[in-house]
């Protein structure tokens, strides 16, 4: 394929030598000598790449970039000059030039500007197929020789690199690396199963930092050593999420990312209570009866998340000052915004963001939704855009110039679906698809992580012989009934509640404000 490029230089001529050596690359270089001309030229035909000399005659290099901006917005424009004064610089880069070369050019400097704007996404693709091929069997090593909950945060981060590498290159590779990731879950579901019954009969020392120790262990500390906390809760948030957000916010923020491993079952009801009560679910239900809501009751199951923090805080007798709120919608955001100065005399400000749970659940539910988040691509999209068009950046902008410690986390992620797993239960088994609790359950053992003794597992038992069943990997439980239907309807919905990487896995995150 030949690229066709546009010279605009009023001393074309004395460039015969470059325009030989662009031909001798294959590409075709019509010439111009002035602005006037390269936007006629730009009206009659369509370029791949223009280079623009900046002082000609007659119409300026601005103003012609300008005009050839609206006649071809999208073709990238390198601006050459023999000016190197900051402000035609900064003016040029405003006006969105793809590059900028200061005269004389040697050929070399521009087949690199036409590499760097032409073919970057097919060198990037090359380059990225190529270096994941070579990681390859590299990560499936590492996969298998994973011994400790580290080694697979170590792998997990490592996936999620390569999805974004992957992503970013439009490669071909992505469904070898989705083949990866689903063994991994499989492993590390493996690992749980054999692990997860001893950490909850261990001591700290003995297991790894899960959600009733992320007060004790990460917020208290902060608040000792006198800094004021502003904890934002954003539901349902995978790390590869917070990776979108990261790269919004990094300008603004230093970063000290960690992860910490989800309670069982990685559902709100569980894991947020344990997140504010400081406390596994079955010890919030012994120690406040009034403020745990089992499964078969139809009130809300989080409707008592500050006074579970006000338990959390007496029960160390501390006496911090704090505020805890909750956005749903964009209304409810803008009133907390225009009120969160107001909020400044706290020792610790908590809020709680709901729209991700609130878009996994409406994938699942609305058909339009689940076109536009079609896979893990689509979902970290709708994330971005969340993060940039909604309150988050007015909320984070005035987080930055404040001078608030900021603590991002989330009570669980969640896992794209794939294989149906065959569950039968009475009428008053709950129905997530991730976790079944129920004292009549029928499944098969070697497709579940079994709970049969909830209060081993610190898991509360509405009936002497409730047993909970957790899903792992990229399963879901079905019921038999209409089974096919019920299979095609929740087929690749993200969902919550059980074993995998991307429930339980997930990010906590101290931001300080960069001080300009």
């Amino acid at each position: 394929m030949a690229y066709k490029l546009l010279w605009a230089d009023d001393e074309i001529e004395l460039l015969g030598a470059h325009i030989i050596f662009l031909k001798t690359k294959g590409y075709d270089v019509v010439q111009v000598t002035n602005g006037q001309d390269a936007i006629e030229a730009c009206k009659n035909e369509p370029f791949d790449l223009i280079l623009l000399d900046e002082n000609m005659p007659g119409i300026s290099g601005l103003e012609t970039l300008g005009r050839i901006k609206e006649i071809l917005p999208a073709t990238p424009v390198v601006m050459v000059t023999k000016s190197e004064e900051e402000d035609i610089m900064e003016e040029a880069i405003g006006s969105k030039i793809a590059d900028y070369l200061i005269k004389p050019v040697n050929p070399n400097q521009i087949l690199l500007a036409l590499k760097k704007n032409i073919h970057k996404k097919d060198i990037v693709t090359e380059k990225t197929n190529s270096a994941y091929q070579q990681n390859f069997g590299k990560l499936g090593m590492q996969i298998s020789d994973c011994r400790t909950i580290e080694d697979w945060i170590d792998i997990y981060k490592k996936l999620v690199f390569w999805e974004f590498e992957l992503e970013s290159a439009n490669s071909e590779m992505n469904e070898l690396l989705k083949a990866q990731k689903n063994e991994a879950n499989k492993m590390f579901s493996r690992f749980v199963k054999n692990n997860y019954m001893r950490w909850m009969s261990s001591d700290r020392s003995e297991r790894p930092m899960m959600s009733h120790d992320i007060f004790r262990e990460r917020i208290f500390p902060l608040l000792d050593k006198g800094e004021k906390v502003f904890l934002i809760v954003i539901d349902n948030f995978r790390y590869d999420q917070w990776r979108v957000l990261a790269n919004e916010i990094a300008t603004s923020f230093s970063i000290d990312e960690e992860l910490y491993t989800g309670i069982l079952p990685t559902a709100t009801q569980y894991a947020r209570n344990a997140i504010f009560a400081g406390l596994l679910p079955n010890q919030i239900k012994q120690m406040f009866p009034n403020l745990w809501v089992d499964e078969e009751e139809d009130e809300g199951k989080n409707l008592n998340e500050k006074a579970l923090i006000e338990t959390q805080i007496a029960r160390y007798r501390r006496h911090d000052t704090f505020s805890y709120n909750k956005m749903i919608n964009s209304s409810a955001a803008d009133k907390y915004l225009d009120t969160i100065n107001n909020l400044s005399g706290n020792d610790l400000n908590i809020l709680v963001l709901n729209f991700i749970d609130m878009l996994s659940h409406a994938r699942t539910e609305s058909f339009m939704v689940r076109e536009l988040a079609s896979n893990e691509a689509a979902y970290r999209s709708i994330t971005h855009s969340w993060i940039r068009h909604s309150a988050m950046t007015r909320l984070f902008r005035h987080l930055a110039e404040s001078n608030y410690t900021v603590v991002i986390t989330t009570d669980h992620g969640s896992v794209q679906v794939s294989d149906a797993v065959k569950v039968i239960g009475d009428k008053n088994t709950n129905t997530n698809l991730r976790y079944k609790l129920g004292k009549t359950l029928n499944y098969n053992p070697k497709e579940v992580f079994e709970v049969k003794e909830p209060s081993k597992a610190h898991l509360p038992a509405p009936n002497i012989s409730t047993s909970y069943i957790f899903a792992t990997g990229n399963d879901f439980f079905a019921y038999p009934n209409n089974y096919n239907y019920y299979v095609s309807y929740y087929k690749d919905t993200f969902q919550h509640g059980g074993i995998s990487l991307e429930e339980m896995l997930i990010p906590i995150v101290t931001l300080r404000p960069k001080k300009n």
